[in-house]
């Protein structure tokens, strides 16, 4: 099946972009799709279309071809993993390995052999199509530089340690990284006899295999872990992938679509709006949502917050019942300041409003991206995947967010309370600030003509030129 978009790519290099399962891989590499267009490069990506719950719907991947019209989507089918009862994480490594024969057939198709395959991080057995058709592969990594320069160690690092799961609050130390505590590593990768652990190793293990890894960050904001994959510490006794900073590559925040939120935020004060968002799976309990209203109220702060149903809840009710799940009388006494939305904002377009002023995320690196490009202080609150680590990385090494206790269980109202008014009152709030502008001051230089993402995209298209 192919996707609206399609169209001649006549003598320009041709990039095939290969994203993983789900459209949280897809959406990055359409930011990166859209950064190769925009030095005058066509752009196909392929993606796997399975029978199953793990799949990007031709849905989702026609509303983005539809958004960008100058972009090739191909959408084509590969068998379901084998094995239903399977964790996700071993479900999608089989289907992108049972992948292969439909991706080899589609490279053949192209009118010209494409000039480079860009691999999401998880798509490593493309590796051997590649290598089978003689075409360059390089990797997208679509998070920070950080994690790339950990899951390249953890191969060589895990194997000398317990599970994580069983090492509690111990640090574990990286290569290029400050110390992180067991429980903040990856969740897939908790117990190291798991197969999801063991898929992830293998993955991590191939990356090195590539010709290069393109990665989503820029020099300014992660020079430690970019000089230990630079040095090659992070893969003992084996060569080191190049690295390739050109970021950040996000969402220009210019969506098309109105929401009720954006008129909201147009009659509030520049600065002065706490925006609270945690993605599509950013979903707390019941009682968690108590605490995080009580700790909005007595703040005293203008509010924005996007409130799912809790995971209990999420086969009963489509939409969260605000009044029975906040606090009684919360929606009125808090109508004045703040705005309660249900399951989604627009979040490009919100972070870079004028009235936001601090951000809680997810950690998320798209979210964090996105609020360094508009300059935004945030409080981190650490749910799912990478996450933990990258709290660690914006906390201690970057220095552009605040950290709230006790996101492991429950986060208590008072500590919602204290960190909202850090960022927004207090002394240190104001020099987190003031790192946020420079972040952003820096970001902008790094893609403009001669900045540091922009040298080292020609790097990689040179890089790519002599191997070829």
């Amino acid at each position: 099946m192919e996707a609206p978009g399609r169209r001649s790519m006549g003598n320009k290099k041709t990039f095939v972009l290969y994203p993983s399962l789900g459209v949280g891989h897809l959406i990055p590499m359409v930011e990166l799709a859209k950064h190769l267009l925009r030095h005058g490069l066509a752009v196909l990506v392929a993606v796997v279309d399975p029978p199953d719950t793990d799949a990007v719907s031709a849905a989702a991947v026609s509303r983005l071809a539809a958004a960008n019209p100058a972009i090739s989507f191909r959408l084509f089918p590969a068998p379901a993993s084998p094995d239903a009862a399977a964790h996700p994480a071993k479900r999608s490594h089989d289907t992108l390995r049972l992948a292969n024969p439909a991706l080899r057939d589609l490279l053949r198709s192209l009118p010209a052999a494409a000039d480079a395959l860009l691999l999401d991080m998880f798509c490593v057995d493309a590796l051997d199509v590649a290598a089978e058709l003689g075409v360059p592969a390089y990797f997208f990594f679509a998070s920070a530089a950080g994690d790339l320069a950990c899951f390249l160690n953890l191969p060589y690092l895990y194997p000398t340690l317990p599970s994580f799961k069983d090492m509690g609050k111990t640090l574990v130390r990286c290569p290029g990284m400050p110390p992180i505590r067991a429980l903040d590593m990856v969740i897939t990768m908790q117990d190291k006899e798991s197969d999801q652990t063991k898929i992830r190793l293998y993955q991590f293990e191939r990356i090195p295999e590539g010709r290069g890894v393109l990665v989503n960050s820029f020099d300014w904001l992660e020079p430690r872990a970019l000089k230990a994959l630079k040095d090659g510490v992070c893969v003992p006794g084996r060569p080191t992938p190049r690295v390739f900073c050109i970021g950040p590559l996000v969402n220009d925040g210019k969506s098309g679509e109105t929401h009720e939120c954006l008129a909201w935020l147009d009659a509030q004060p520049e600065r002065s709006v706490v925006f609270l968002c945690f993605g599509s799976k950013g979903a707390f309990s019941a009682a968690q949502l108590q605490e995080i209203a009580r700790g909005l109220e007595s703040s005293g702060h203008r509010f924005l917050w996007a409130v799912r149903s809790p995971p209990e809840e999420h086969d009963k009710f489509l939409e969260p019942d605000l009044e029975r799940l906040l606090p009684a009388g919360f929606l009125e006494r808090t109508r004045g300041r703040g705005m309660v939305v249900k399951n989604w904002v627009p979040q490009a377009e919100v972070v870079r409003h004028e009235a936001a002023g601090a951000f809680v995320t997810h950690c998320g690196w798209n979210s964090v991206l996105e609020a360094i490009m508009a300059g935004l202080p945030m409080i981190c609150w650490p749910l799912y995947a990478e996450q933990g680590m990258n709290k660690v990385f914006m906390v201690e090494e970057m220095k552009i967010a605040v950290e709230l206790q006790g996101y492991e269980e429950l986060v208590k109202a008072e500590e919602v309370e204290a960190k909202v008014r850090l960022v927004m009152e207090t002394e240190e709030g104001k020099i987190l600030r003031e790192r946020l502008a420079m972040a952003r001051e820096k970001a902008l230089e790094a893609t403009k003509e001669g900045g540091s993402s922009e040298v080292a995209f020609a790097e990689f298209l040179t890089d790519l030129e002599k191997k070829s």
